[in-house]
């Protein structure tokens, strides 16, 4: 059987893999571990999916790919923008370099962790003032949506060369599994 947070992890998974990237770097985290299973379970041989250990160096590595041509994608959690946004501006930003990056949020309903709420709430916000776009996603879209969204994402961060953020709210009130 299939809950709603599993069936929005592979319409994630179904909208990167779509998009044949090069590579996918990972932060690892529990609350997106079906998205990182998906990737690495289900990529083509042409796709690199990797661990990175810091949400930075995700977007050095990541970010080189246009260099070469190429393009890739990062996933993490949205309080990781806290350790990348200098990277995020110096370089991606300021070097014209097309990279999706798909962020799970936290510190939203459910959220056990009270320090989290400090860095997470304004993401958003400190992404805008960045000129980073960010698009969002949450228990109000239905699983269409999810899939359309990252797919246009990505075509959206080729077109204008630039990093480009989905936030990714999981919380559901009717899927226990959305609030591990």
């Amino acid at each position: 059987m299939s809950t709603t947070t599993q069936q929005r992890h592979a319409d994630v998974v179904d909208a990167v893999l779509g998009m044949a990237p090069d590579a996918v770097a990972y932060v690892p985290s529990n609350s997106i571990a079906g998205i990182i299973n998906g990737l690495t379970e289900h990529a083509a041989s042409g796709t690199r999916i990797f661990p990175v250990s810091r949400e930075e160096e995700a977007v050095g590595i990541i970010g080189a790919l246009p260099l070469a041509g190429k393009f890739g994608a990062i996933v993490m959690q949205d309080n990781g923008f806290g350790n990348a946004l200098t990277a995020l501006t110096t370089f991606a930003g300021s070097y014209h370099l097309p990279l999706l990056i798909l962020a799970n949020t936290r510190g939203g309903l459910g959220e056990y962790n009270s320090m989290i709420h400090s860095i997470s709430a304004p993401v958003p916000d400190m992404l805008k003032s960045a000129n980073i776009p960010v698009f969002q996603l949450d228990r109000r879209n239905p699983p269409r949506d999810w899939r359309a969204t990252v797919t246009e994402a990505g075509k959206h961060a080729r077109m204008t060369y630039r990093p480009v953020v989905v936030l990714m709210e999981f919380f559901d009130f009717d899927d226990e599994e959305s609030r591990a």
